[in-house]
């Protein structure tokens, strides 16, 4: 069963909330934060990327910065920039891309699942990576940004957000990327009930994006249990900030990768390679899209290559063995361009598909790199399966688009 509570949320005033919100912390870097935040005294940044207040070059990882984030983050609630809700409530947040929009439920999970193992991993975590939100958390006391979840569609709470949503939105704007978010505030309280109890029938949740923000907000809350004497269970900081969207409503687009070089090869030479694992066809210089899964776009001196991977190569009874990154990285970039790590290996690059596969083919033009290579998107089946077997997917897998907004609610700990 899932547990989910409802909180008092902290936002912005309708008025300020564009002014507010941003990209979440981990899409861009300091200088691109610098960048966004410029002339703005009131964007999240200064509190979710705080090194922009310091002189360019100072680590974001000094002391001084996260200091400098729990002190922004009070300045914003004295000055009211973000204001805390009287009483708790569960939110709808919606975002539209595309003409399509995806509805989620803003909830409080509950560490103890995270702990369990009830909301469940597709992805490694690093330590360092941990270390830096736990520290985030620890000093602002509150789950700034939250996490992304999915959970098995159900048609009754798919009904309730229908409900709520046809009324008039508290937030309603368009991102300067041209992504629309949308926010309701659900304050009713036979309908928090029963949300909460729907939620209590659904087997498990799945981290759908923010790895490392779940894991380092289920350990601040598991840190503060262990270390207050009197904990009761029923705290804040037994829970953190989530954004909930049903499965059926997700997609998860292509990840691709870009390599500098061939590892010795002519390209008559790896081409001729690839022949013994794949079927490969010479597509022209018009850009050519994976079709189908096991079917990969090969870009290579100005012209596309279509892959299709010879039966016999892959697995389609192994959630892992399946996978078209599985069969990419063992076939293509170990076996014959001897990338063995590609966590740490300095030859190869990652684009996410919101880019389009003209990324692809500039990176390579530009002589930047030499290969690219476009895979067809992994599905929301594929990746409940392998967090329910319990398996963990390839780094750089899945890429989900749009990305939160952050600043829209935040969570207390206290």
């Amino acid at each position: 069963m899932a547990v989910i509570k409802p909180f008092k949320g902290i936002r912005p005033p309708k008025a300020l909330v564009e002014q507010v919100a941003s990209r979440p912390y981990d899409v861009l870097n300091s200088e691109e934060a610098r960048a966004e935040a410029e002339g703005n005294e009131k964007s999240l940044y200064h509190i979710i990327k705080p090194e922009i207040d310091f002189p360019v070059g100072t680590d974001e990882h000094d002391p001084a910065v996260y200091t400098k984030a729990a002190e922004n983050f009070q300045k914003f609630q004295d000055n009211g920039w973000l204001v805390q809700d009287n009483k708790e409530n569960y939110y709808v947040y919606a975002q539209t891309m595309n003409g399509k929009t995806q509805y989620g439920l803003v909830v409080c999970a509950a560490v103890e699942d995270y702990m369990t193992g009830n909301i469940k991993k597709h992805e490694l975590t690093r330590r360092d990576k941990e270390e830096d939100r736990m520290k985030h958390v620890r000093v602002n006391n509150a789950n700034i940004e939250p996490v992304f979840f999915a959970y098995p569609h159900q048609d009754e709470l798919d009904a309730i957000v229908a409900e709520v949503t046809s009324k008039p939105a508290e937030y309603d704007f368009v991102a300067p990327d041209g992504f629309g978010h949308h926010f309701w505030v659900i304050d009713n309280e036979a309908t928090i009930a029963r949300i909460t109890e729907l939620f209590a029938a659904i087997p498990s949740m799945y981290i759908a994006d923010g790895h490392h923000r779940s894991a380092a907000a289920a350990l601040v809350g598991d840190e503060k249990r262990r270390q207050n004497p009197n904990h009761q269970g029923d705290e804040e900081y037994n829970y953190f900030l989530a954004v909930c969207f049903p499965d059926n409503q997700l997609n998860i687009i292509d990840y691709n990768r870009v390599v500098k070089d061939l590892n010795g090869l002519s390209d008559e030479a790896f081409l001729n390679a690839l022949e013994a694992n794949f079927d490969v066809k010479e597509m022209g210089e018009e850009i050519y899209k994976p079709n189908a899964l096991h079917n990969f776009s090969l870009y290579l001196s100005g012209k596309w290559y279509s892959l299709t991977a010879k039966q016999g190569t892959y697995n389609d009874n192994d959630p892992i063995g399946m996978l078209d990154v599985t069969i990419s990285s063992n076939l293509i970039l170990d076996e014959i361009l001897g990338i063995k790590d590609l966590r740490s290996d300095k030859r190869i690059d990652f684009v996410g598909g919101i880019r389009g596969l003209g990324e692809l083919k500039k990176r390579v033009d530009s002589g930047e790199m030499k290969v690219a290579l476009a895979l067809y998107p992994v599905s929301m089946k594929q990746l409940i399966d392998i967090a329910d077997t319990g398996n963990i997917m390839p780094p750089k897998t899945t890429w989900f688009e749009p990305k939160l907004r952050s600043g829209l609610v935040i969570h207390k700990l206290v």
